[in-house]
């Protein structure tokens, strides 16, 4: 079966067809985001925590930005 071009032409097909349907699903659906909005599924719970986080974080580095660059105050990077 898999001798003859065309069924090698029909597989390969197929092959690309599944492939190509498993990116069908991708990204968040209007009726998914309200899971997604829940406070515990945010990165970060309470925003005066966070800032007071990167307060520390960029005054032990010493670095512009604070998490957003690289490298660090003691100059290795």
């Amino acid at each position: 079966m898999l001798n003859s071009r065309a069924g090698k032409s029909a597989l390969i097909a197929f092959l690309l067809a599944v492939m190509a349907s498993g990116c069908s699903s991708m990204g968040v659906e209007p009726w998914e985001r309200d899971v997604l909005a829940k406070e515990e599924m945010q990165l970060t719970t309470d925003p005066v925590e966070a800032g007071i986080d990167d307060h520390i974080y960029f005054s032990k580095e010493a670095s512009s930005g604070g998490r957003g660059f690289g490298g660090g105050g003691c100059g290795c990077n």
